[in-house]
């Protein structure tokens, strides 16, 4: 039978740590497992390095425990997140073996920013009761998780995720057509094609592309989406904009030959130091402390 307080996560890297203490922190036990021993070895230490950080109450941590054995970690859980690489082969075997051992009424989620839950689910049974729940990186900082059910999906077990994770803090939302990168990534990315596909064109340079995009309309995404901007400027002026602009947009329907150049020039971000562009060891840190002061400060006005 099912525990209401007993949540089982697949994996103990990034996200799956992440969300464990996002459950944990609201008191649920939370067995995670992961076959690699250094991951599970490292798990509860990961977490209260986080919480510290946060200035949580380390005591969370204790709430998460690694297995080894999944059926062990799965054994009377309410719901499951799996939280492995995104390989689709990788992700449908784990749903098979979720499958086999969960018990009949645990709720089986993927977490996957991009891949379709349909195709992650399709040699499933008991269909009924997965879905996909796209969290952001960082859990326990980023609001937003995508929930997305599948055509075999049964209602209820939409209705159970969506109450579970409005209970831990979280603002699920329901997206109702299972199209590859959801709605968040889909929207992220349209950007970044355009971004690239500026700075290849010679338009500007990737400083400029951040900082425009951070002193103009960046300002005020945290309060104006862009369906409220378009019913603040007024439709019939959006429609104007669009039929100037829309036609001179790249469309590249693969990754844009800017990033190609750099990647085949060893130029691959913040783990060479250099990317689209030049970082010393102090901007580095100086984008992953400022980003996490940032998060925090939504997370507790929130």
């Amino acid at each position: 039978m099912a525990d209401q307080r007993k949540i089982a996560i697949v994996g103990a890297g990034l996200m799956g740590a992440g969300i464990a203490q996002v459950f944990a922190a609201h008191e649920f036990d939370v067995a995670v497992f992961d076959p690699m021993e250094k991951a599970r070895a490292s798990l509860q230490d990961r977490i209260r390095a986080n919480l510290e950080v946060l200035g949580d109450d380390d005591v969370i941590a204790d709430r998460v425990h690694a297995e080894a054995d999944l059926k062990a970690a799965l054994k009377n859980a309410f719901a499951c997140f799996e939280a492995a690489p995104e390989k689709l082969e990788l992700k449908q075997a784990i749903f098979a073996e979720l499958e086999a051992v969960a018990d009949p009424q645990t709720l089986l989620a993927s977490n996957t920013s991009v891949i379709e839950i349909t195709k992650i689910t399709a040699r499933i049974k008991s269909a009924s009761r997965t879905l996909g729940t796209h969290w952001w990186n960082p859990p326990y900082l980023v609001p937003l998780v995508e929930v997305i059910p599948t055509q075999r999906t049964a209602p209820e077990s939409l209705d159970k995720m969506m109450a579970l994770l409005s209970y831990v803090g979280k603002k699920p939302v329901h997206v109702k057509k299972d199209v590859p990168g959801f709605v968040g990534n889909r929207l992220q990315h349209a950007m970044w094609r355009e971004a690239h596909a500026l700075i290849a064109d010679g338009v500007c340079d990737a400083e400029t592309v951040d900082i425009v995009v951070k002193n103009s309309f960046g300002v005020r995404l945290p309060v104006l989406g862009p369906i409220e901007n378009a019913d603040l400027i007024g439709l019939e002026l959006t429609r104007d904009i669009h039929a100037s602009i829309l036609p001179r947009l790249h469309s590249l329907e693969g990754p844009s030959p800017v990033l190609d150049a750099n990647i085949a020039a060893g130029r691959l971000g913040f783990e060479t130091g250099q990317g689209f562009r030049d970082w010393t060891e102090a901007q580095m840190q100086d984008v992953r402390e400022t980003l996490l002061q940032h998060l925090q400060s939504v997370a507790r006005n929130t």
